[in-house]
């Protein structure tokens, strides 16, 4: 998945662990946020989309953007830090949710 930034839209409380993100090529993607994960001095969400039928989470790092009350959501090319982060969601979550 290509870099993400924030889509800048007004949440209610209730909406607080979702995002529409909005990808490189303008197509607009929602997620609902899992968790965040601080791995290595870095901080990560790891992430479900709504409209994908399978269980396949996503995993981007959050950086601060530009402007300060919007973080920018960056695609993570390195497939071992990814599964690290991973690992550490599995094992903060285990009994929670069926990593099978």
């Amino acid at each position: 998945m290509s870099d993400m930034e924030k889509d800048i839209e007004e949440f209610d409380e209730d909406d607080a662990n979702y995002i529409t993100l909005t990808d490189d090529d303008g197509n607009d993607i929602s997620f609902e946020i899992l968790d965040t994960i601080e791995y290595k001095d870095r901080l990560f969400a790891v992430m479900l989309p709504f409209d994908d039928e399978s269980d396949e989470v996503v995993i981007l790092e959050i950086l601060p953007g530009e402007d300060p009350e919007f973080d920018d959501f960056v695609s993570v090319e390195d497939e071992e830090l990814l599964n690290e982060v991973f690992e550490e969601f599995k094992n903060k979550y285990e009994g929670e949710f069926d990593f099978a």
